[in-house]
């Protein structure tokens, strides 16, 4: 069915994308139908809007909508008829044209519109095309009027139906509506990232000797969701699941609604949201690939429906998201196969080849739970103003800076000489984490950060009783959202 994730009730809330992706097709008479007209009895839709005003009285609510919806379903049912790509637009286009004409045909009372004037005015004023502002396309058709499009304009949701793009009034305000009834549901939007977050993939033909043994460790595809290794014998490929993965999204999925979002190509990501999402759950049709982005080797949120003031991002690679860093999480990498070490340079055994992996009380992916729980608290349940009016953003930040909150940090040979210290990414991590950072030792510094002890300012650490961490300290801080052990980070003593 087109806009399969748009028409059904694909949230576990019935987020209003399900009834307002489904408006968006007939967003001019939707704006215009009257608020008070006759009862039409046995007037149903599959579409049943669930955000209506809860201080309207119900049987009026009911008799006006009666016909705006009957006309949207008209419309619907006109699209989910359109099931081949190749049909010509032309009859595409007599097909809704069609469907209109019937629509209008089946509202036998248009006298009783008391709104704006007749409901037979607002019809024949919202189907003229020169009142059309086409909010959207479908190949080289508006998807309202009909009419055929000789300029591409607005974004392209390639993700939802092939050949489908949206105005970005119509992106507005479906995010608008949607962004309404998703708070109402206390929910926000996660974006995840599939590689070195949520997991690992590996050519066949990059897997060394000492990862053979996998071979005989593979979980069966006709039980995913019981399993964690897999073999993709079709895409000659191997993959292995993130420990926690499937208790993670379960959890986010109260919090949340969830988008897939990787570098790979769509084939890549449809397979792996199969195997993360066996009966669709979680992301149905909301799996985004490289091939529907809009800027090369970049991912943006202008083709996700959520308003970026309640997105969330999970993902390992900070530069893919240059224009929203202030809604990522940045999660520290998964690293099973050898050929994702070797990717990124690390000349070092891989989880694989030691027969290991990471915690699942204690990884990546449980730490990151606990982040996102505390920020969906902080924003439905401390916060003071509007709902309307938070921003995830101020929220992340907040929390962000309760890591390394009282932390004063005095940095020994970290940064080349001539460099300009406050530009520094660690020194730069550690404010974002809340730490304060200063150029020169006073008495109220508590850490020296330093890969050598045998600095002045390590020795004055060690002298004075202050911590002296590895430069790991803070990055450790920063992947797990929780201040480190200083112990575990300490600098090794120059040697005699």
């Amino acid at each position: 069915m087109i806009f399969q994730m748009s028409l059904m009730t694909d949230s576990p809330v019935h987020s209003s994308s399900s009834d307002d992706f489904a408006a968006f097709l007939d967003a001019e008479l939707d704006s215009k139908s009257s608020d008070s007209s006759p009862n039409e009895e046995g007037a149903k839709n599959e579409f049943d809007s669930d955000s209506s005003d809860s201080s309207l009285n119900e049987e009026a609510e009911n008799d006006s909508d009666s016909k705006s919806k009957r006309i949207k379903g008209s419309r619907v049912e006109t699209l989910e008829n359109v099931e081949d790509p190749k049909e010509s637009t032309s009859n595409i286009t007599h097909r809704i044209k069609r469907s209109r004409v019937e629509a209008w045909e089946n509202i036998e009372d248009p006298k009783g519109s008391m709104s704006n004037g007749s409901l037979e005015q607002n019809l024949v004023a919202s189907s003229s095309k020169e009142t059309c502002l086409h909010p959207g396309s479908f190949g080289d058709m508006c998807i309202l009027c009909g009419q055929k499009l000789n300029l591409e304009t607005g974004v392209t949701f390639g993700y939802i139906h092939k050949g489908l793009r949206l105005g970005n009034d119509e992106i507005m305000r479906l995010r608008k509506t949607d962004m309404k009834n998703l708070l109402r549901h206390k929910k926000l939007y996660l974006v995840l990232d599939l590689d070195h977050t949520l997991l690992n993939s590996t050519q066949l033909m990059h897997m060394t000797s000492e990862e053979e043994y996998l071979k005989s460790q593979i979980d069966s595809l006709q039980d995913v969701s019981n399993g964690s290794l897999f073999m993709l014998d079709f895409m000659h490929m191997m993959t292995k699941l993130r420990p926690f993965v499937r208790t993670f999204l379960k959890e986010a999925s109260q919090m949340f609604e969830m988008y897939i979002y990787t570098m790979g190509d769509r084939a890549y990501a449809l397979e792996m949201a199969k195997l993360l999402d066996p009966r669709r759950e979680y992301f149905n049709a909301r799996v985004i690939s490289r091939d529907d982005g809009t800027q090369r080797n970049q991912k943006g949120l202008d083709i996700v429906l959520g308003q970026e003031s309640a997105v969330l991002i999970l993902d390992d690679t900070e530069t893919a998201w240059s224009k929203h860093k202030d809604n990522l999480i940045l999660m520290e990498r998964y690293h099973f196969f050898a050929s994702s070490c070797h990717q990124f340079g690390f000349n070092c055994k891989s989880l694989s080849e030691l027969k290991s992996d990471e915690s699942d009380s204690d990884g990546a992916l449980a730490s990151v739970l606990k982040v996102l729980r505390k920020i969906h608290h902080m924003f439905f349940d401390e916060l003071v103003d509007n709902l309307d009016g938070r921003d995830v953003r101020e929220v992340l930040k907040t929390v962000r800076k309760d890591v390394l909150k009282g932390c004063k940090i005095v940095f020994s040979r970290v940064f080349p000489t001539q460099f300009q210290a406050d530009n520094h990414h660690l020194w730069k991590t550690a404010e974002q984490l809340g730490a304060t950072c200063f150029r020169e030792l006073d008495p109220s510094v508590t850490h020296v950060v330093s890969q050598e002890a045998g600095t002045e300012k390590s020795r004055w650490a060690l002298k004075n009783n202050k911590f002296l961490v590895h430069p790991r300290w803070i990055e450790a801080a920063n992947y797990l959202w929780q201040r480190q052990p200083e112990e575990n980070f300490r600098v090794n003593q120059p040697k005699n």
